[in-house]
Protein backbone atom coordinates (compact mmCIF):
# COMPACT_ATOMS: atom_id res chain seq x y z
CA UNK A 1 0.00 0.00 0.00
CA UNK A 2 1.32 3.45 -0.92
CA UNK A 3 2.28 5.52 2.13
CA UNK A 4 0.87 9.05 1.82
CA UNK A 5 2.44 10.62 4.90
CA UNK A 6 5.61 10.16 6.95
CA UNK A 7 6.85 12.06 9.99
CA UNK A 8 10.06 14.12 10.22
CA UNK A 9 12.04 11.29 11.81
CA UNK A 10 10.79 8.77 9.26
CA UNK A 11 9.69 6.22 11.88
CA UNK A 12 5.91 6.81 11.59
CA UNK A 13 3.79 6.59 8.46
CA UNK A 14 0.17 6.31 7.44
CA UNK A 15 -2.18 5.98 4.49
CA UNK A 16 -5.43 7.68 5.52
CA UNK A 17 -8.68 6.98 3.75
CA UNK A 18 -9.00 10.69 2.90
CA UNK A 19 -7.01 13.90 3.30
CA UNK A 20 -8.70 17.25 3.85
CA UNK A 21 -7.25 20.77 3.76
CA UNK A 22 -10.00 22.95 5.26
CA UNK A 23 -9.58 26.71 4.85
CA UNK A 24 -11.81 27.84 7.73
CA UNK A 25 -13.28 26.73 11.03
CA UNK A 26 -16.61 26.08 9.28
CA UNK A 27 -14.85 23.75 6.86
CA UNK A 28 -13.15 21.92 9.73
CA UNK A 29 -16.58 21.46 11.30
CA UNK A 30 -17.98 20.15 8.02
CA UNK A 31 -15.13 17.64 7.66
CA UNK A 32 -15.73 16.29 11.16
CA UNK A 33 -19.49 16.00 10.61
CA UNK A 34 -19.01 14.19 7.30
CA UNK A 35 -16.49 11.81 8.86
CA UNK A 36 -18.93 11.04 11.67
CA UNK A 37 -21.70 10.34 9.18
CA UNK A 38 -19.39 7.94 7.33
CA UNK A 39 -18.28 6.27 10.58
CA UNK A 40 -14.67 7.37 10.10
CA UNK A 41 -12.13 8.55 12.63
CA UNK A 42 -10.51 11.97 12.25
CA UNK A 43 -7.04 13.25 13.13
CA UNK A 44 -5.52 16.67 12.65
CA UNK A 45 -1.81 16.66 11.84
CA UNK A 46 0.80 19.36 12.18
CA UNK A 47 4.32 19.34 10.79
CA UNK A 48 5.10 15.76 11.83
CA UNK A 49 7.69 16.45 14.50
CA UNK A 50 6.30 13.89 16.94
CA UNK A 51 8.16 10.59 17.12
CA UNK A 52 5.10 8.67 18.32
CA UNK A 53 2.00 7.67 16.37
CA UNK A 54 -0.03 10.42 18.06
CA UNK A 55 -1.16 11.91 14.74
CA UNK A 56 -1.75 8.75 12.72
CA UNK A 57 -5.11 7.71 11.32
CA UNK A 58 -6.65 5.26 8.86
CA UNK A 59 -9.65 7.57 8.57
CA UNK A 60 -9.74 11.26 7.63
CA UNK A 61 -6.50 13.21 7.95
CA UNK A 62 -7.05 16.93 8.53
CA UNK A 63 -4.15 19.15 7.56
CA UNK A 64 -4.48 22.67 8.96
CA UNK A 65 -2.03 24.24 6.50
CA UNK A 66 -4.78 26.61 5.29
CA UNK A 67 -5.91 27.49 8.82
CA UNK A 68 -2.61 29.21 9.54
CA UNK A 69 -3.09 32.93 10.08
CA UNK A 70 -2.23 35.42 12.78
CA UNK A 71 -5.72 36.70 13.60
CA UNK A 72 -4.78 39.56 15.91
CA UNK A 73 -1.94 40.87 18.05
CA UNK A 74 -2.38 43.58 20.66
CA UNK A 75 0.96 45.27 21.26
CA UNK A 76 -0.32 46.87 24.49
CA UNK A 77 -1.67 43.77 26.23
CA UNK A 78 0.43 41.13 24.44
CA UNK A 79 -2.69 39.09 23.66
CA UNK A 80 -2.22 37.23 20.40
CA UNK A 81 -4.83 35.14 18.58
CA UNK A 82 -3.46 32.61 16.11
CA UNK A 83 -4.95 29.83 14.04
CA UNK A 84 -3.85 26.31 14.91
CA UNK A 85 -1.99 25.50 11.70
CA UNK A 86 0.46 28.42 11.92
CA UNK A 87 4.06 27.15 12.24
CA UNK A 88 6.03 28.52 15.17
CA UNK A 89 8.78 29.94 12.97
CA UNK A 90 6.23 32.05 11.12
CA UNK A 91 4.56 33.07 14.37
CA UNK A 92 7.92 34.26 15.72
CA UNK A 93 8.51 36.36 12.59
CA UNK A 94 5.01 37.88 12.68
CA UNK A 95 5.31 38.72 16.37
CA UNK A 96 8.73 40.31 15.87
CA UNK A 97 7.27 42.60 13.20
CA UNK A 98 4.87 43.85 15.88
CA UNK A 99 7.47 44.20 18.64
CA UNK A 100 6.28 41.07 20.44
CA UNK A 101 7.68 37.66 21.35
CA UNK A 102 6.95 34.41 23.20
CA UNK A 103 8.09 34.18 26.81
CA UNK A 104 9.69 30.77 26.29
CA UNK A 105 9.88 28.07 23.64
CA UNK A 106 11.66 24.87 22.70
CA UNK A 107 14.72 24.58 20.49
CA UNK A 108 12.73 23.54 17.38
CA UNK A 109 10.37 25.98 15.65
CA UNK A 110 9.05 23.85 12.79
CA UNK A 111 5.97 22.60 14.67
CA UNK A 112 2.53 24.10 14.23
CA UNK A 113 1.00 26.02 17.12
CA UNK A 114 -1.62 23.31 17.75
CA UNK A 115 0.85 20.44 17.49
CA UNK A 116 3.36 22.05 19.83
CA UNK A 117 0.81 23.00 22.46
CA UNK A 118 -1.21 19.79 22.46
CA UNK A 119 1.84 17.50 22.85
CA UNK A 120 3.32 19.56 25.69
CA UNK A 121 6.31 20.98 23.78
CA UNK A 122 8.63 22.89 26.10
CA UNK A 123 11.98 24.58 26.38
CA UNK A 124 13.85 25.15 29.60
CA UNK A 125 12.93 27.74 32.21
CA UNK A 126 13.38 28.49 35.88
CA UNK A 127 10.13 30.47 35.98
CA UNK A 128 8.49 29.86 32.59
CA UNK A 129 7.02 26.55 31.50
CA UNK A 130 5.86 24.84 28.32
CA UNK A 131 4.23 26.71 25.46
CA UNK A 132 0.86 25.51 26.76
CA UNK A 133 1.33 27.58 29.95
CA UNK A 134 1.29 30.75 27.80
CA UNK A 135 -2.20 29.93 26.45
CA UNK A 136 -5.11 32.10 27.58
CA UNK A 137 -7.95 30.60 25.54
CA UNK A 138 -8.62 27.93 22.93
CA UNK A 139 -11.22 27.13 20.29
CA UNK A 140 -11.96 23.47 19.48
CA UNK A 141 -14.12 21.71 16.95
CA UNK A 142 -15.70 18.84 18.87
CA UNK A 143 -16.68 15.36 17.70
CA UNK A 144 -20.18 16.48 16.71
CA UNK A 145 -18.78 19.36 14.66
CA UNK A 146 -19.77 22.03 17.17
CA UNK A 147 -17.38 24.78 18.24
CA UNK A 148 -16.33 25.18 21.87
CA UNK A 149 -14.26 27.97 23.36
CA UNK A 150 -12.53 27.62 26.69
CA UNK A 151 -10.43 29.68 29.09
CA UNK A 152 -10.01 29.98 32.84
CA UNK A 153 -13.39 31.74 32.92
CA UNK A 154 -15.29 29.88 30.19
CA UNK A 155 -15.46 26.07 30.34
CA UNK A 156 -12.50 25.98 32.76
CA UNK A 157 -12.61 22.19 33.06
CA UNK A 158 -12.03 21.86 29.33
CA UNK A 159 -9.33 24.54 29.40
CA UNK A 160 -7.40 22.68 32.11
CA UNK A 161 -7.19 19.63 29.88
CA UNK A 162 -7.26 21.02 26.35
CA UNK A 163 -3.95 22.84 26.62
CA UNK A 164 -2.20 19.45 26.50
CA UNK A 165 -4.94 17.37 24.93
CA UNK A 166 -2.96 14.94 22.71
CA UNK A 167 -5.58 15.69 20.05
CA UNK A 168 -8.03 13.51 22.00
CA UNK A 169 -10.68 16.13 22.77
CA UNK A 170 -11.15 17.90 19.45
CA UNK A 171 -9.36 19.82 16.72
CA UNK A 172 -7.81 23.03 18.04
CA UNK A 173 -8.47 25.69 15.42
CA UNK A 174 -7.55 28.85 17.33
CA UNK A 175 -5.38 29.74 20.32
CA UNK A 176 -5.05 32.95 22.33
CA UNK A 177 -1.51 33.31 23.65
CA UNK A 178 -0.06 35.73 26.20
CA UNK A 179 2.95 37.17 24.44
CA UNK A 180 5.11 40.06 25.66
CA UNK A 181 7.37 42.76 24.33
CA UNK A 182 10.23 41.43 22.22
CA UNK A 183 13.42 40.95 24.23
CA UNK A 184 17.08 40.02 23.87
CA UNK A 185 18.79 37.04 25.44
CA UNK A 186 22.46 36.59 26.18
CA UNK A 187 23.56 33.01 25.62
CA UNK A 188 26.56 31.83 27.61
CA UNK A 189 27.75 28.37 26.56
CA UNK A 190 30.51 26.63 28.48
CA UNK A 191 31.87 23.06 28.59
CA UNK A 192 32.12 21.76 32.18
CA UNK A 193 32.81 18.43 33.89
CA UNK A 194 29.49 16.58 34.04
CA UNK A 195 29.67 15.65 37.71
CA UNK A 196 30.46 19.26 38.67
CA UNK A 197 27.29 20.36 36.89
CA UNK A 198 25.27 17.59 38.54
CA UNK A 199 26.54 18.45 42.01
CA UNK A 200 25.70 22.13 41.54
CA UNK A 201 22.61 21.75 39.37
CA UNK A 202 20.17 23.64 41.61
CA UNK A 203 22.49 26.64 41.80
CA UNK A 204 22.78 26.78 38.02
CA UNK A 205 18.99 26.69 37.71
CA UNK A 206 18.46 29.29 40.42
CA UNK A 207 20.96 31.74 38.91
CA UNK A 208 19.72 31.57 35.32
CA UNK A 209 16.36 32.17 33.65
CA UNK A 210 17.01 29.33 31.20
CA UNK A 211 19.61 26.65 31.97
CA UNK A 212 20.25 23.42 30.10
CA UNK A 213 23.02 20.94 29.48
CA UNK A 214 24.08 18.50 26.79
CA UNK A 215 26.21 15.49 27.65
CA UNK A 216 27.81 13.07 25.20
CA UNK A 217 27.68 9.49 26.55
CA UNK A 218 31.08 7.83 27.12
CA UNK A 219 32.57 11.19 28.17
CA UNK A 220 32.89 13.23 31.36
CA UNK A 221 32.15 16.62 29.81
CA UNK A 222 28.88 18.51 29.42
CA UNK A 223 28.08 21.60 27.38
CA UNK A 224 26.10 24.00 29.57
CA UNK A 225 23.95 26.81 28.20
CA UNK A 226 22.62 29.79 30.15
CA UNK A 227 20.13 32.15 28.50
CA UNK A 228 19.31 35.35 30.36
CA UNK A 229 17.50 38.56 29.42
CA UNK A 230 19.51 41.67 28.78
CA UNK A 231 18.84 45.26 27.80
CA UNK A 232 21.48 44.90 25.10
CA UNK A 233 23.08 45.85 22.91
CA UNK A 234 22.65 42.89 20.57
CA UNK A 235 25.91 41.10 19.77
CA UNK A 236 24.89 38.21 17.53
CA UNK A 237 27.31 35.64 16.20
CA UNK A 238 28.95 36.69 12.98
CA UNK A 239 27.50 35.10 9.86
CA UNK A 240 30.74 33.22 9.27
CA UNK A 241 30.89 31.84 12.81
CA UNK A 242 27.23 30.88 12.75
CA UNK A 243 27.70 28.99 9.49
CA UNK A 244 30.80 27.19 10.76
CA UNK A 245 29.49 26.30 14.23
CA UNK A 246 25.76 25.80 13.70
CA UNK A 247 25.71 24.46 10.15
CA UNK A 248 29.09 22.86 9.43
CA UNK A 249 29.89 21.52 12.92
CA UNK A 250 26.49 21.02 14.59
CA UNK A 251 24.87 19.58 11.48
CA UNK A 252 27.30 18.61 8.70
CA UNK A 253 30.22 17.34 10.79
CA UNK A 254 27.92 15.80 13.38
CA UNK A 255 26.03 13.93 10.66
CA UNK A 256 29.34 12.55 9.41
CA UNK A 257 30.41 11.36 12.86
CA UNK A 258 26.99 9.72 13.39
CA UNK A 259 27.33 7.84 10.11
CA UNK A 260 30.80 6.63 11.08
CA UNK A 261 29.49 5.55 14.48
CA UNK A 262 26.59 3.70 12.92
CA UNK A 263 28.97 1.81 10.62
CA UNK A 264 31.59 1.23 13.35
CA UNK A 265 29.88 1.31 16.78
CA UNK A 266 33.11 0.48 18.60
CA UNK A 267 34.47 3.86 17.49
CA UNK A 268 31.66 5.87 19.11
CA UNK A 269 33.30 6.38 22.54
CA UNK A 270 36.48 7.70 20.91
CA UNK A 271 34.47 9.95 18.58
CA UNK A 272 32.40 11.33 21.46
CA UNK A 273 35.48 12.06 23.54
CA UNK A 274 37.08 13.88 20.62
CA UNK A 275 33.89 15.88 19.98
CA UNK A 276 33.46 16.81 23.65
CA UNK A 277 37.07 18.00 23.92
CA UNK A 278 36.50 20.20 20.87
CA UNK A 279 33.58 21.99 22.54
CA UNK A 280 34.39 25.64 23.10
CA UNK A 281 32.84 28.45 25.12
CA UNK A 282 30.94 31.19 23.36
CA UNK A 283 28.77 34.14 24.37
CA UNK A 284 26.41 36.11 22.18
CA UNK A 285 23.32 38.32 22.48
CA UNK A 286 20.44 38.15 20.03
CA UNK A 287 16.66 38.31 19.69
CA UNK A 288 15.08 35.62 21.86
CA UNK A 289 13.88 33.33 19.03
CA UNK A 290 17.42 33.25 17.61
CA UNK A 291 18.74 32.08 20.98
CA UNK A 292 15.96 29.69 21.95
CA UNK A 293 15.90 27.79 18.65
CA UNK A 294 18.44 25.90 16.57
CA UNK A 295 18.52 24.21 13.19
CA UNK A 296 18.13 20.43 13.49
CA UNK A 297 19.11 18.82 10.19
CA UNK A 298 20.48 15.52 11.52
CA UNK A 299 17.59 13.04 11.74
CA UNK A 300 17.17 11.00 14.92
CA UNK A 301 14.69 9.24 17.20
CA UNK A 302 14.07 10.54 20.70
CA UNK A 303 12.72 9.57 24.09
CA UNK A 304 12.22 12.17 26.82
CA UNK A 305 11.09 11.74 30.39
CA UNK A 306 9.92 14.35 32.88
CA UNK A 307 11.03 13.57 36.42
CA UNK A 308 10.77 15.37 39.77
CA UNK A 309 13.58 17.91 39.69
CA UNK A 310 14.91 16.76 43.05
CA UNK A 311 15.59 13.33 41.52
CA UNK A 312 17.74 14.62 38.66
CA UNK A 313 21.23 14.35 40.25
CA UNK A 314 20.72 10.70 41.14
CA UNK A 315 19.25 9.90 37.73
CA UNK A 316 22.15 11.54 35.89
CA UNK A 317 24.70 9.64 37.97
CA UNK A 318 22.96 6.39 37.00
CA UNK A 319 22.58 7.46 33.38
CA UNK A 320 26.26 8.36 33.17
CA UNK A 321 27.30 4.70 33.29
CA UNK A 322 24.17 3.13 31.82
CA UNK A 323 25.39 2.61 28.22
CA UNK A 324 28.57 0.85 29.31
CA UNK A 325 26.70 -1.33 31.81
CA UNK A 326 24.40 -2.47 29.02
CA UNK A 327 27.12 -2.87 26.40
CA UNK A 328 25.72 -0.02 24.29
CA UNK A 329 27.44 2.66 22.20
CA UNK A 330 25.49 5.93 21.95
CA UNK A 331 26.57 8.73 19.60
CA UNK A 332 23.84 11.32 20.36
CA UNK A 333 24.00 13.64 23.38
CA UNK A 334 21.64 13.58 26.35
CA UNK A 335 19.74 16.86 26.83
CA UNK A 336 18.63 18.11 30.25
CA UNK A 337 16.16 20.98 30.79
CA UNK A 338 13.82 22.22 33.53
CA UNK A 339 10.32 23.66 34.01
CA UNK A 340 8.30 24.87 37.01
CA UNK A 341 5.16 23.06 38.12
CA UNK A 342 1.99 23.92 36.19
CA UNK A 343 -1.75 23.28 36.54
CA UNK A 344 -2.47 21.54 33.22
CA UNK A 345 -4.12 18.14 33.62
CA UNK A 346 -1.77 15.99 31.50
CA UNK A 347 1.21 18.30 31.28
CA UNK A 348 4.43 16.47 32.06
CA UNK A 349 5.10 19.20 34.66
CA UNK A 350 1.62 19.01 36.16
CA UNK A 351 1.84 19.62 39.89
CA UNK A 352 5.61 19.33 40.29
CA UNK A 353 8.85 21.16 39.51
CA UNK A 354 10.30 19.15 36.69
CA UNK A 355 13.56 18.16 35.03
CA UNK A 356 13.51 16.76 31.51
CA UNK A 357 15.99 14.13 30.37
CA UNK A 358 16.00 13.47 26.63
CA UNK A 359 17.93 10.66 24.96
CA UNK A 360 18.41 10.15 21.22
CA UNK A 361 19.73 7.70 18.65
CA UNK A 362 20.79 8.39 15.09
CA UNK A 363 18.30 7.54 12.32
CA UNK A 364 18.36 3.91 11.26
CA UNK A 365 19.71 2.79 14.64
CA UNK A 366 17.80 0.29 16.78
CA UNK A 367 16.73 2.45 19.71
CA UNK A 368 15.00 -0.25 21.73
CA UNK A 369 17.85 -1.58 23.94
CA UNK A 370 18.97 1.92 24.98
CA UNK A 371 15.49 3.39 25.33
CA UNK A 372 14.25 0.40 27.32
CA UNK A 373 17.10 0.76 29.80
CA UNK A 374 16.54 4.51 30.13
CA UNK A 375 12.79 4.04 30.51
CA UNK A 376 13.32 1.55 33.33
CA UNK A 377 15.56 4.06 35.12
CA UNK A 378 13.01 6.85 34.71
CA UNK A 379 10.29 4.57 36.06
CA UNK A 380 12.09 4.31 39.40
CA UNK A 381 11.38 8.02 40.02
CA UNK A 382 7.87 8.23 38.56
CA UNK A 383 8.98 9.59 35.20
CA UNK A 384 6.36 10.85 32.76
CA UNK A 385 7.07 10.42 29.03
CA UNK A 386 6.78 13.31 26.60
CA UNK A 387 3.59 12.68 24.63
CA UNK A 388 5.26 13.26 21.28
CA UNK A 389 8.38 11.18 21.93
CA UNK A 390 8.95 7.44 22.01
CA UNK A 391 7.99 5.39 25.05
CA UNK A 392 6.26 2.09 25.81
CA UNK A 393 3.92 3.05 28.66
CA UNK A 394 0.18 2.43 28.56
CA UNK A 395 -2.81 3.82 30.44
CA UNK A 396 -2.27 1.45 33.39
CA UNK A 397 1.14 2.93 34.21
CA UNK A 398 0.31 6.50 33.22
CA UNK A 399 -2.73 6.56 35.49
CA UNK A 400 -0.37 6.03 38.43
CA UNK A 401 1.93 8.87 37.37
CA UNK A 402 -0.73 11.52 36.73
CA UNK A 403 -2.93 12.36 39.74
CA UNK A 404 -5.50 13.97 37.38
CA UNK A 405 -5.53 11.19 34.77
CA UNK A 406 -9.13 10.17 35.51
CA UNK A 407 -10.21 13.80 35.27
CA UNK A 408 -8.91 13.89 31.70
CA UNK A 409 -10.43 10.58 30.62
CA UNK A 410 -13.81 11.54 32.11
CA UNK A 411 -13.76 14.74 30.05
CA UNK A 412 -12.80 12.73 26.97
CA UNK A 413 -15.76 10.42 27.59
CA UNK A 414 -18.04 13.47 27.65
CA UNK A 415 -16.62 15.31 24.63
CA UNK A 416 -15.82 12.35 22.39
CA UNK A 417 -17.87 9.37 23.56
CA UNK A 418 -17.65 7.65 20.16
CA UNK A 419 -13.87 8.15 20.00
CA UNK A 420 -14.00 10.11 16.76
CA UNK A 421 -10.49 11.49 17.44
CA UNK A 422 -8.78 8.36 18.68
CA UNK A 423 -6.12 6.14 17.13
CA UNK A 424 -3.92 3.25 18.27
CA UNK A 425 -1.55 5.49 20.23
CA UNK A 426 -4.34 7.24 22.14
CA UNK A 427 -6.05 3.91 22.83
CA UNK A 428 -2.80 2.73 24.41
CA UNK A 429 -1.97 5.79 26.53
CA UNK A 430 -5.52 6.84 27.49
CA UNK A 431 -7.45 3.60 27.23
CA UNK A 432 -9.93 2.70 24.52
Amino acid sequence: MHVMWRNWAGNQSMTPAAVEHPASVDEVSRVVKEAAAAGRRVKAIGSGHSFTGIGLTDGVLVQLDRVDQLVSADADTGRVVVQGGLPLWRLNALLAERGLGLTNMGDVDRQTVTGAICTGTHGTGRDSGALATQVLAMELVLADGSLLTCSREENPDVFAAARVSLGALGIVTSVTIQAEGAFLLTADEQPMPLLDVVDDFERHVAENEHFELYWFPHTDLALTKRNNRTSGPAKPLSTARKVVEDEVLSNGFFEATCRIGKAFPAAIPRINRAVSKALSARTYTDAAPQVFTAKRRVRFKEMEYAIPRSELPGVLRELRTLPERHGQRISFPVEVRVAPADDITLSTASGRDTAYVAVHVYKGTDEKPYFDAVEALMGTVGGRPHWGKLHSLAAEQLRERYPRFEEFTALRDRLDPERRFTNAYLDRVLGA
